[in-house]
Order: structure tokens, then C-alpha cells, then sequence
């Protein structure tokens, strides 16, 4: 028996008795699968098969009117060499990500860092304070009102008082200001789960182990946090790195509530804008299928990124 065959039945012999393992795992822990069966089943038919469905139908002309026509891969040719909107909006989106992903997340950390050093009750209401922005549902206001168009707007009358300009500036009409102060609004609103997550990360770290670096020669906060803090929390790394990372590549609803659909010159206009406007206005399934697909696989990418970054943190 040569090497290569005797190699596939080990490996199969391997397989069976992992499958072996799990089924008397899930025999001998019954009740646990059964109290997480109701999640599963709602995770598998509201993301799972519809994730799959867009898959299958990326590849063809769905137009929710018709029956569906496979075309093979025209969707993605059309989107990468003919589709110059896409272009723009894939530029904008990962401009937009590779700025608020990793500075909102470094962000909410150093801040969970700071808050977890204050006392109990100061933390609190500290900690409400910067969480409150993310789940306010008329943060919006705030932002369009100090950047109003006309002279009413705190921004253009500053500007005026100060005689820096001498007519009001239209903030979000403008190509040159939208997506600066749409990045501005993300990171200001982007302390969230995450953020709670760190809190509680942190607070969860052993004491003993400062006592422990302590001995072995760690000499200040900064060994601390990358020798103890950051491994003693990975979990809580890695979960705000997905809501960062999930966040800022569909930041897509900020630009809408400040700047209206689409953006002026399509100065913001990104991925998530692309794939409303093909799937909810043009009604052009299959191809915003694609477009799903596409923002898929590159969400999915920059998680497995993150993830062998954090797996280095501590080394």
C-alpha cells in the first residue's frame, strides 16, 4: 500500500471518529442543543439560505417579474468592467473602512481603557455618556444642523463672524465635504457594542496576573496592557473587530440621512448605496445579488485578516 492511499485512510479514520465524538457529544448534551435549537433554526432561515440564495441568483437576470435566466458570470463582468459607478463606490467604501474600521475600534478601546480605571460610579455615568451618541436615533440632527447650508447652521456662522467666508457653505451639497464629515459622524457615533464589550473584557482581566507580570518583569502600563490585558480578552478583540469591521463597510445610512440618495457627484456614494439602488429601486435582483456577493467575500476577508492579527497580539 503506497504512502498517499495509506495517508487518506488515516485522514478518513480521523473524520469518522470526529463525527463519532460529535454525535455522542450532542446525545450527551441534549438539553443544551435543544435550548439553542430556536436560534439556529432563525440564524439558518433569515441569514444562512438567504445568503446561499443570493449566491445562486448572482448568477442570473432575476428581475422579481420574470423567471430567472442564467447568464454565468455577465453580473460580474458587468460589475467590474462595465459598471463605473460600482468603481467609485467599491473606492469610496474601502476609503471609508480602512479609516473608521481600524480608528474606531483603537478608538473605543483606549477609551474602555481609560473609563475602566475610574471609580464604579464615575464609570457609569462616564461610560453612558460616550455610548450615548450610538443609539440615539436623532444623532443626525445635531450634525445637520451645525453644518445647515445657509447662515443658521453653527458652522457657517462661525465662519461668517470670523469673516473666514463671506457666503454660507452647503456642507453635504459640496463633493469636497461630504466624505470627510460623513467619516467624522461614523467615528463619533461608532463607540457601540464594542465599546461595552472592551468594558467588560476588562474588567474581567485576572488581577493575579499583574502580580505575576510583576514578578517576571514587566515594568509598566504599556507591557501590561500587551503582555496581560490584550490575551486576557481576545474574545472581546475579536467580537469588536467583526462590529467594526461590519459597521464601517455599511456606513451606508449615515450618507443617506445627511446627504440625501445619491450623493452630490456620488462623492459618497458606496457599495451598500450601489446595492440599494440596483435591489430596491431598479429592482434588478440578480445583479444586486452580485453586488452582495462581492461585499460579502470582502467582509469575510477582512474579518480573517483581523482575526490572524489578533491571534498575534501578546507574542
Amino acid at each position: 500500500m503506497s504512502q498517499k492511499t495509506a495517508k487518506k485512510k488515516a485522514v478518513a479514520r480521523n473524520d469518522i471518529s470526529k463525527f463519532s465524538w460529535t454525535i455522542k457529544e450532542m446525545k450527551r448534551n441534549w438539553a443544551a442543543y435543544l435550548m439553542v435549537a430556536p436560534y439556529m433554526l432563525i440564524f439558518t432561515c433569515f441569514t444562512v439560505i438567504p445568503v446561499l440564495l443570493s449566491i445562486i441568483i448572482s448568477f442570473t437576470d432575476f428581475n422579481m417579474l420574470e423567471m430567472p435566466n442564467l447568464v454565468y458570470l455577465d453580473n460580474y463582468i458587468r460589475l467590474f468592467l462595465d459598471d463605473d459607478i460600482f468603481l467609485l463606490a467599491a473606492k469610496n467604501t474601502l476609503i471609508f473602512a480602512a479609516i473608521v474600521g481600524p480608528v474606531s475600534y483603537i478608538m473605543a478601546f483606549m477609551i474602555a481603557w481609560f473609563i475602566n480605571e475610574l471609580p464604579p460610579k464615575i464609570r457609569a455615568i462616564v461610560t453612558l455618556i460616550f455610548y450615548a451618541p450610538s443609539i440615539s436615533g436623532q444623532v443626525y440632527l445635531i450634525w445637520a444642523t451645525l453644518f445647515s447650508s445657509d447662515s443658521y447652521g453653527w458652522a457657517n456662522a462661525w465662519l461668517l463672524e470670523l469673516g473666514i467666508v463671506t457666503t454660507p457653505i452647503n456642507f453635504f451639497q459640496d463633493a469636497n465635504y461630504v466624505m470627510p464629515l460623513c467619516i467624522v459622524v461614523a467615528l463619533w457615533t461608532s463607540l457601540g457594542t464594542s465599546f461595552l464589550s472592551f468594558i467588560a473584557g476588562l474588567q474581567g482581566v485576572d488581577r493575579a496576573l499583574f502580580e505575576a507580570g510583576a514578578v517576571d518583569g514587566i515594568k509598566n502600563r504599556w507591557q501590561e496592557l500587551w503582555y496581560i490585558v490584550l490575551p486576557s480578552m481576545k474574545p472581546q478583540l475579536m467580537f469588536g473587530a467583526v462590529m467594526a469591521i461590519t459597521s464601517s463597510f455599511g456606513f451606508g445610512g449615515i450618507v443617506t440621512a445627511l446627504c440625501g440618495f445619491p450623493s452630490v457627484d456620488y462623492a459618497a456614494h458606496t457599495i451598500v448605496h450601489h446595492l440599494e439602488d440596483y435591489g430596491s429601486m431598479r429592482f434588478e435582483i440578480g445583479y444586486s445579488s452580485t453586488i452582495a456577493v462581492v461585499l460579502f467575500v470582502v467582509m469575510i476577508g477582512a474579518n480573517m485578516l483581523v482575526k490572524k492579527i489578533i491571534s498575534k497580539v501578546g507574542e
